[in-house]
């Protein structure tokens, strides 16, 4: 971790402290806390990246601060604003910016939590909380770089289910997931493909994407909707959009402008995969998160065989490695787009 924190309280009758930036740390909380008791606690995962100029910059925290304050609020936890946290989260970063590795794929992850803190067995609102963000130096998310990752479906464990979590950024959603993961490891897979019944859902802590050939030659980009299982990840909101714009509004590096894309939200299952597979449509899938950005999927275990993906040699393929190099270079301040690239000092 870096040297400092941001550190916040809450309680019912002074609402939230004074925020400070102070040392990074340890603090103390009753053993009988709720967030200990019953898992009231929400998080948040985003990254500060070094610009051409040398500042820190963050990539569209607006939308982070925002699925953080949904997130706490399904947990019944105390609002706070967000336009004052996030200029508390560029002072942080300011005051870290030595801690930015230097590099594409390299960043600083920052990470906001919000705990329940009210010291009671009973199961109630908790109406004491505590607020930080930490931040650590990180680089590429997976040893392996761009190589293709190899899944084992899961059928019979399930991330989310309607009406539940899943599209909060909270806890529970988590630690139930690290048995199946090992389980998952364990036999040599990279990771996990969560379904729902015949349905495909996320990979791992990842959206998924899946790139079709069409008759009339484009080529169809499909995710699964946001039916309340699935997390609204921020890098999976960038991608809809640059495939979206491209090429009329401006052209993604390596495909042609000719090389028309139908970016969609569909529900898509194991079954239609395999045909797809089968027909020779299926041209490339991939997983997208703010860890990995774009990574590429060449394997799924399913049902007890293995079905092979296509793969390419670097890893992405042309349509993947198109929206990874121009996220990229978006976050890094490369290539201006939309204000999604903001400087920490404005």
């Amino acid at each position: 971790m870096t040297d400092h924190m941001l550190f916040a309280s809450y309680d019912p009758v002074n609402g939230w402290s004074a925020p400070e930036i102070k040392p990074y740390g340890p603090f103390t909380l009753e053993p009988n806390s709720s967030c200990f008791q019953y898992g009231t606690s929400a998080f948040e995962g985003m990254k500060a990246y070094v610009g051409p100029d040398g500042e820190p910059r963050l990539f569209r925290p607006e939308m982070n601060i925002a699925r953080f304050a949904r997130s706490a609020a399904r947990m019944s936890l105390p609002p706070f604003n967000p336009d004052e946290l996030l200029k508390l989260i560029k002072a942080l970063v300011a005051v870290e910016k030595r801690w930015i590795p230097a590099g594409k794929g390299y960043s600083l992850y920052i990470r906001p939590m919000i705990v329940g803190t009210r010291a009671s067995i009973g199961l109630l609102t908790s109406n004491t909380a505590l607020l930080w963000v930490m931040c650590a130096p990180t680089g590429p998310y997976l040893k392996g770089g761009s190589q293709a990752l190899s899944l084992l479906a899961m059928r019979d464990t399930v991330r989310a289910w309607p009406g539940g979590t899943g599209e909060y950024k909270v806890a529970c959603n988590y630690g139930p997931t690290i048995n199946p993961v090992q389980a998952a490891l364990d036999k040599g897979y990279d990771q996990t493909l969560w379904l729902l019944g015949d349905k495909i859902t996320e990979a791992g802590v990842m959206n998924v994407f899946i790139v079709l050939k069409r008759d009339d030659g484009g080529i169809d980009l499909i995710t699964p909707p946001l039916d309340g299982t699935i997390l609204p990840g921020v890098t999976r909101d960038s991608i809809l959009a640059l495939a979206a714009a491209h090429p009329a509004r401006m052209t993604l590096p390596g495909l042609a402008p000719t090389t028309l894309l139908h970016p969609s939200e569909r529900t898509m299952t194991m079954t239609e995969l395999q045909a797809w597979l089968a027909e020779g449509r299926l041209l490339e899938m991939f997983s997208v998160g703010t860890a990995v950005v774009v990574q590429p999927i060449g394997n799924i275990g399913y049902d007890g065989k293995d079905i092979a993906l296509p793969t390419f040699e670097g890893g992405r393929g042309p349509v993947g490695q198109a929206l990874y190099e121009r996220l990229t270079d978006i976050q890094d301040g490369r290539f201006e787009w939309e204000g999604w690239s903001v400087r920490c000092e404005d």
